[in-house]
């Protein structure tokens, strides 16, 4: 899940996901459909915001692609928050 920043434009949203699908696909993963849930109010302020920019971003990866994402992720200008899980398979 990725929260970005609700001023930012389309470009900027667009541009947000597709760092994120190409660092999947360059450590040899396998990102799924992207699911913008839109802008839903946050449960705290995160840097005065009040709102934030909803995506959920499932994918298949190598331990390899978390550790750059987590990276890219953290200094992503727009990202508010991020939060990788890991979901066993079934």
């Amino acid at each position: 899940m990725v929260i970005v920043d609700p001023d930012a434009d389309e470009a900027a949203l667009g541009q947000a996901v597709d760092r994120i699908t190409k660092i999947i696909t360059e450590h040899e993963g396998t990102p799924g459909t992207v699911d913008h849930w839109g802008k839903r109010k946050l449960a705290h302020e995160i840097d005065k915001k009040s709102e934030g920019q909803y995506f959920i971003v499932p994918f298949q990866a190598e331990p390899t692609a978390l550790t750059e994402l987590d990276r890219v992720l953290s200094l992503a200008d727009e990202v508010l928050r991020f939060k990788i899980v890991r979901m066993d398979a079934a």
